[in-house]
């Protein structure tokens, strides 16, 4: 059930590190890639993270998106150009898995519903993980190591589309859990999109005071460097990905203003002790945030769950894991008739396990659970 092969449409960072990832792979797959860049593509295929290479309107395009097209079609674009080209899959026949990297969800999914036809299998996808640097030539396929791989399944996600991209990603590395579109967006707002708004906003703030040969900004010690790094991405890319969520990152905004309003009230009142308690809140939770790591096997969790073979029924379960913080590891599906199947799942230590079974056993499933074994 491995995919074969892959087109990769928008080969920048994340297509390119997707690409090098997926061509690392033992045994691995035939990855091309589509790009309106011909610098990109020869860079790309050059440096043997590619193919081949096609133009939007060339004939590799063609081919490899057409009915007898490629496995797996992955739309690396904003998110804006990731709805068109959903619209020209549909428009071109393909018949295969489509998934994409967009840091929003909600619209493509929507774009999705409407464009492709039940030939075509849609499986929401978007790496947390990036770099300062923009490009192809910035592309690292251990890039996605380590990092969390958010899916967003629906009510319409075919199971086994589903089970097909979670495994790919997972090969790469990548902690993959799955979460609602909507939830999402209002998720990624608040701990990717509003703080590169915040990092933007120091580096101005420290512009505006740095003289006319910059020499405050020669003093820019690690600590501003760490805080403001993602503001050196593509302001194209972060504008467009600020409009596409405008209503979550617009509350984040407001939120993070409303904490600075109280720093300042603090501050203005000479309030030390609630200044050290303001500072150690944000430091403890700091501390807690996870590491990269891989889990020993008897830190491993099987949840089988007996389910009927019905549209929705794995969006339902895997985010139940999403809602309880669950990270799942791996995940097969076993049809035991046409209208019933098995759904096995090991999840790591994270997350609250007692949680994601209750809402399953509320929601009338019956998980069962053991320790993954050496």
């Amino acid at each position: 059930m491995r995919f074969t092969s892959i087109a990769v449409v928008g080969v920048g960072l994340i297509g390119g590190s997707f690409a090098a990832a997926a061509r690392r792979l033992p045994d691995p797959p035939t990855v091309v890639g589509i790009d309106a860049d011909p610098r990109a593509l020869a860079w790309a295929t050059e440096h043997g993270i590619i193919e081949s290479a096609s133009l939007p309107d060339g004939l590799g395009a063609q081919t490899w998106l057409g009915p007898e097209g490629v496995d797996l079609v992955v739309l690396a674009t904003p998110a804006s150009h990731a709805r068109s080209w959903i619209e020209r899959l549909g428009s071109m026949g393909y018949r295969g898995v489509v998934t994409d990297v967009a840091s929003t969800k909600a619209g493509i999914i929507e774009a999705a519903e409407e464009s492709l036809g039940s030939q075509v299998a849609f499986v929401g996808g978007h790496p947390m993980t990036g770099s300062d640097r923009s490009g192809v030539a910035a592309s690292d396929p251990e890039l996605f190591r380590g990092a969390y791989y958010v899916l967003t399944p629906t009510a319409t996600t075919d199971a086994d589309a589903f089970r097909r991209v979670h495994s790919l990603v997972s090969e790469f590395g990548c902690r993959v859990v799955s979460v609602d579109a909507v939830a999402h967006d209002e998720a990624v707002a608040v701990v990717s999109h509003v703080p590169h708004v915040a990092a933007s906003a120091l580096v101005d703030v420290a512009a505006r005071h740095a003289g006319p040969g910059g020499e405050l900004l020669r003093l820019a010690a690690g600590g501003f460097k760490d805080t403001t790094r993602v503001a050196g991405a593509s302001p194209a890319l972060w504008a467009g990905i600020c409009v596409d969520n405008a209503p979550a990152v617009l509350a984040g905004v407001r939120e993070l203003r409303s904490v600075l309003t109280s720093f300042t009230a603090l501050l203005e009142a000479g309030d030390r002790e609630g200044l050290e308690g303001w500072f150690g809140r944000a430091a403890e939770i700091r501390r807690s945030l996870p590491a990269q790591w891989v889990p020993a096997t008897e830190r491993l969790i099987e949840v089988t769950v007996p389910v009927l073979d019905r549209p929705g029924v794995i969006a339902e379960v895997t985010t139940a894991a999403g809602r309880a913080g669950c990270n799942i590891e791996g995940i097969e599906i076993d049809h035991v008739s046409e209208a019933s199947a098995t759904l096995v799942m090991v999840l790591t230590d994270e997350g609250d396990v007692e949680r994601f079974l209750g809402d399953l056993r509320q929601a009338g499933y019956a998980p069962q659970t053991r320790p993954l074994e050496s």
